[in-house]
């Protein structure tokens, strides 16, 4: 009764609105659908690209020059070769947590990522692999990192984003939280710059060697056919709902007309 009331009490030009207003929300959920749909593509060609670029021989790592004007997100998990020296007494931790490695080493833990002072110019922070949580200190003084001139080998990172809710660097114990070269830089010697704006994933190493390389996550998520149907759902669904609201008009009305 009250909901007869209320559909009675509507004048014709609220009708109207709340009709303009479904028709445009059914247009916005198939814009909405369609977008998802071209986003399901582009993810789709991503995933074929990243896979067919893991699978190539390591390129030279692109000079200090051309560093400012790189594409990254092209560059993204592309294997590349370097030659230089790591600052091992510069060395930082970076906080993780590893689920399901490649090597016998998971669970908390951290990243070693060490400047590499590369034979061309430049210093290239390289994320040497995986050490267990408490063996964070060790890793940090280890006698058996590489010393001398090396080429080394890995896949080629963007900087990871911080978000609102990563603390600060903790710089008496050498610990980060994200891997991102600009925090990085702020926690080593400053005569090592110029920095490079992205980062490397060494190859892991011998199995059982620590620290744990090769552990790069190639992981894109692709839910976006899911949102398609949600979208396409709604477009259906909202129609549907203001023919039976107009349905409902016309019986309430139907007594005075």
């Amino acid at each position: 009764m009250a909901e007869a009331v209320s559909a009675k009490r509507l004048s014709p030009m609220l009708r109207w609105t709340f009709v303009a207003l479904m028709a445009v929300l059914t247009v916005v959920f198939i814009w909405l659908g369609v977008w998802q749909i071209e986003r399901l593509a582009e993810k789709e060609a991503l995933i074929a690209a990243v896979a067919e670029r893991l699978n190539l021989p390591p390129a030279p790592l692109p000079p200090q020059a051309q560093w400012a004007t790189l594409d990254l997100e092209k560059l993204n998990f592309s294997p590349m070769s370097l030659t230089g020296t790591f600052k091992n007494d510069q060395a930082v931790t970076v906080f993780t947590s590893l689920v399901d490695g490649k090597g016998p080493a998971s669970g908390p833990g951290y990243w070693v990522v060490t400047p590499f002072v590369l034979q061309d110019g430049g210093t290239v922070f390289v994320n040497r692999g995986f050490v267990p949580e408490n063996l964070q200190e060790a890793a940090l003084n280890d006698p058996g990192a590489p010393q001398g001139l090396v080429t080394i080998t890995g896949l080629l990172r963007p900087a990871e984003a911080a978000g609102w809710f990563i603390p600060e660097a903790n710089t008496s114990s050498r610990v980060e939280w994200v891997r991102d070269p600009v925090r990085l830089a702020a926690m080593v010697d400053p005569a090592l710059a110029p920095f490079a704006p992205f980062y490397i994933d060494q190859s892991a190493a011998a199995p059982g060697v620590l620290p744990q390389g090769g552990e790069t996550v190639v992981e894109f998520p692709n839910n976006h056919l899911g949102y398609a149907y949600t979208w396409f759902g709604f477009a259906i669904i909202t129609p549907i709902m203001l023919g039976f609201w107009l349905w409902r008009q016309r019986r309430v009305r139907a007594p005075k007309e």
